[in-house]
């Protein structure tokens, strides 16, 4: 029996999480990453070298490599001081490398990920570099991934630019083929929703035969989702990009500690509270279950736990 075809889309923390508990599973994996990030060693090589922002492509790389402990602490090493050099990551710089010897982002990730050993395909949103924008409630426009949480205000809508985007064709074929497709976890607006902006690919999963699931965020996010329940998740989804793209939410439904919370609220971020009735209004299958853990002070999904319910799916 073929294992089943899994397609994640998404990008950030939540993204290589989920894909290293994934990837202990026997099911092939494509990640299909965000590429509108504008700030830090990313911004700075997609200003220099005109080329996709590496970041979180790098990050999922790394979740899905399969070598020495080493090479991974290598690749995701950071440079402290040197001209030029410091602040930049040594595995953004190598996808800046393979993408300048092979003349192309998509490929440079291809031999890269040979290098890695890495358990699954990574392809870009797209193969170009895209501006995330945000109009607020207000009318104000924003622009730059890295800068919208900044504003502290709130969203009404997020976009992209140029208008002219050209989906990856792997990513469009990777979803068509999917026996499954999953949507998050992490930033609703920076992180989720501009993959889904690509031209094509929201059309390409709401034809796809697959299964979608949305992996709900645990906690709220200042700057983007303040205030929001699950079910608010969901409607930003669907005013983004219309009805018909998920069957199913995953939503953690479980007590969070009130030394976490008091963390988290030191960031303005408070527990995303399970709304699951209104969500089923909107014709979705809700799965609740204890679905985080803890690193110290930090809250993660289980990605485990997370996996182990995205494949009884199937």
């Amino acid at each position: 029996m073929d294992n089943k075809k899994i397609v994640v889309i998404g990008g950030g923390t939540g993204l290589s999480v989920l894909l290293r508990g994934l990837k202990t599973f026997s099911v092939d994996i494509t990640a299909i990453v965000t590429v509108a990030d504008d700030g830090g060693s990313s911004g700075r090589l997609r200003k220099e070298l005109n080329i996709p922002p590496p970041g979180d492509v790098r990050n999922v790389l790394v979740a899905l490599s399969e070598v020495e402990p080493l090479v991974e602490q290598l690749f995701q090493h950071r440079f402290e001081n040197g001209n030029g050099l410091s602040g930049h990551s040594l595995g953004n710089l190598l996808l800046a490398g393979m993408t300048s010897i092979t003349g192309d982002f998509a490929k440079g990730i291809t031999e890269l990920s040979r290098v890695l050993n890495v358990r699954g395909k990574v392809l870009p949103a797209a193969n170009t570099s895209i501006s995330l924008h945000a109009e607020m409630t207000d009318g104000t426009l924003v622009a730059g991934e890295s800068q919208i949480p900044l504003v502290g205000k709130q969203i009404k809508r997020v976009f992209l630019t140029p208008e002219q985007i050209t989906p990856l064709e792997d990513s469009l074929q990777a979803i068509r083929e999917a026996d499954l497709i999953v949507i998050g976890p992490g930033s609703l607006y920076t992180s989720v929703i501009p993959n889904l902006l690509v031209p094509q690919i929201s059309e390409t999963i709401k034809q796809a035969k697959a299964k979608k699931v949305y992996i709900c965020n645990a906690m709220t996010q200042s700057g983007e989702t303040d205030g929001y329940k699950a079910s608010d998740h969901v409607q930003s989804i669907v005013n983004h990009v219309g009805q018909g793209l998920l069957d199913v939410v995953l939503v953690n439904n479980h007590h969070i500690p009130s030394a976490i919370i008091e963390r988290y609220a030191q960031e303005d971020a408070e527990p995303v509270i399970n709304d699951e009735e209104t969500i089923r209004s909107l014709g979705l299958k809700v799965i609740k279950d204890y679905f985080v853990h803890y690193e110290g002070y930090l809250l993660r999904h289980d990605a485990k736990k997370v996996s182990s319910s995205l494949l009884s799916l199937l």
